[in-house]
């Protein structure tokens, strides 16, 4: 795996944890949980029992199961299309695709930062269910309807995952599941610290402005093909800093 790749990797990582400190889905969070548990939101942050605290991390895991479910297997359905699009363009198709991808960050982290707006993905389109789940299995539907519904600042972040798993397609199912676990990892640790959220989402619309020109240098990097040079600058880096301390 090249370096670039690894960047990338990581990158796709921060990009799930942005998604989740997104204002479109952190304070609606204990909802969530309140809904696929039976819960109400005042007894989850009242000083939970660990009786408690078990039942909201097994619902959590189930619903990011189905959050998974979807994720990865629309990542790998554009790896797919991705290798199809190489076999048509033949020898141009890295660099096409990754300018392509490039320019379609660059777009997208604008929105993220809140510098552009655009209106198909201002709309509303997460699916919405009558009914409580009943049981795991429940939790883990409304997990894939949660992830099957494009949200204002989820679509545009995940978007920008698709398209440069098109243009790496041996790397688009890793890039996926990094995005997932970037976006688990929060989730599960918010839930059993549940109080915690409240100071997190005042500082949302920050950390979204910061995930939108990370976005921005990364579509620039994507763009102009100095993505290696950049990932080889950072692992010559920290190499050197380690060398350094065990030296």
């Amino acid at each position: 795996m090249t370096s670039a790749a690894d960047l990338t990797i990581w990158l796709a990582f921060g990009a799930g944890l942005l998604s989740f400190l997104s204002p479109c889905t952190l304070p609606i969070f204990p909802a969530y949980l309140s809904y696929i548990t039976g819960m109400s939101v005042k007894e989850m942050q009242d000083k939970p029992s660990m009786k408690i605290r078990s039942k909201l991390l097994i619902h959590s895991v189930f619903f990011l199961l189905g959050v998974s479910l979807i994720f990865i297997g629309l990542g790998i359905g554009v790896s797919f299309l991705g290798q199809w699009i190489q076999g048509l363009l033949a020898g141009q198709s890295g660099l096409f695709i990754q300018r392509i991808a490039g320019i379609f960050i660059i777009i997208m982290g604008l929105f993220v930062a809140g510098w552009i707006n655009i209106t198909s993905f201002m709309k509303e389109k997460r699916f919405r269910f009558t009914n409580k789940p009943v049981g795991y299995l429940g939790t883990v539907f409304v997990g894939m309807g949660f992830a099957a519904g494009w949200t204002p600042c989820i679509g545009p972040i995940f978007a920008s995952i698709l398209v440069v798993a098109a243009s790496n397609p041996g790397q688009g199912g890793l890039y996926t599941l990094m995005y997932v676990i970037g976006f688990a990892v929060p989730f599960l640790v918010l839930t059993f610290f549940l109080g915690s959220t409240r100071w997190i989402v005042r500082y949302s619309d920050k950390i979204m402005k910061v995930g939108g020109i990370v976005m921005i240098l990364m579509g620039v990097l994507l763009f102009t093909g100095q993505m290696p040079r950049i990932s080889a600058f950072l692992l010559k880096l920290v190499q050197d800093t380690w060398l350094t301390k065990l030296g």
